[in-house]
């Protein structure tokens, strides 16, 4: 598929996502939906329940991600932070407590649904350090060096254009800034037909990179202190719950994938001191 299409299918399943969530629906498996109880294993209980104490439920229940980059991001008091496709708000507004009122936390979305409801999550929330935008990660609507830091949760592996991403992230950070993002991500050679299936792609499994070419990407782009730490490590059984459904023989596809699909918490870093 290209580039523009992939867009599409990711645009309309995430804005079937923040309809759920508004209706009081949980949205699960980075883009597909079901009640809470089948959820896939990826992105399932990520946030303890004193993190989001007094976030609406909407920003819980609309939470895609693979992992909770503002829980092992350093994020000081002062800072600012973007977040890449931030949805419903869950990161942005975490983020914001943590840097504090004199810091900033922006959110970038490119669904209009996801940003609607984002705002009414931190309307409801009364964080008022947060700002969300439109926009695309390809495209970052930010000046250069304007944040100290740039979060993500299981969303660069949705992007057909992963090294424009990294070049627009290293571009907007602040010299010494970081990168602190939750992705999912491969370990050595996995089948084709995981990656030509487009449903997975938007269910943040097809569109991952293997381990060593996520490396690359981030050098090629001028980053350094690159660090990868597994988070999870999926087995079969976690590959027989996100594999059912997307018309691939489980069961010849599942061992192959034994222990080569897992979240990660990657790091890096731009060169140069902060001012």
């Amino acid at each position: 598929m290209s580039e523009s299409n992939i867009k599409d299918v990711v645009r309309e399943k995430y804005a079937e996502a923040a309809r759920r969530a508004k209706s009081g629906q949980h949205s699960c498996g980075c883009g597909t939906s079901g009640a809470s109880s089948e959820c896939d294993p990826i992105t399932s209980n990520l946030y303890a329940a004193d993190q989001v104490a007094g976030l609406p439920e909407e920003a819980v229940t609309a939470s895609l991600g693979c992992g909770n980059p503002t829980a092992l991001a350093s994020l000081e008091p002062g800072e600012t932070v973007l977040d890449l496709g931030s949805g419903g708000g869950i990161d942005v507004l975490l983020s914001a407590r943590r840097v504090g009122p004199q810091g900033k936390a922006y959110g970038l979305d490119m669904t209009d649904e996801m940003l609607a409801l984002a705002r009414e999550n931190q309307r409801k929330s009364g964080i008022e350090n947060a700002e969300f935008l439109k926009g695309e990660m390809e495209n970052m609507p930010l000046p250069e060096g304007a944040v100290d830091v740039i979060v993500s949760n299981c969303v660069v592996n949705l992007s057909a254009d992963k090294d424009r991403v990294f070049q627009e992230a290293f571009r907007v950070l602040r010299p010494g800034g970081r990168l602190a993002i939750s992705d999912v991500v491969f370990r050595g050679p996995v089948p084709a037909e995981i990656r030509r299936n487009v449903e997975l792609w938007v269910g943040c499994v097809a569109g991952a990179l293997e381990e060593s070419e996520y490396r690359e990407k981030l050098s090629a782009a001028g980053f350094d202190a690159i660090e990868i730490e597994p988070t999870r490590v999926y087995r079969i059984d976690d590959a027989r719950q996100f594999l059912t459904a997307k018309g691939i023989d489980v069961d010849a596809i599942a061992p192959l994938v034994e222990g080569k699909v897992m979240s990660a918490f990657v790091r890096a870093r731009k060169p140069g001191t902060r001012a």
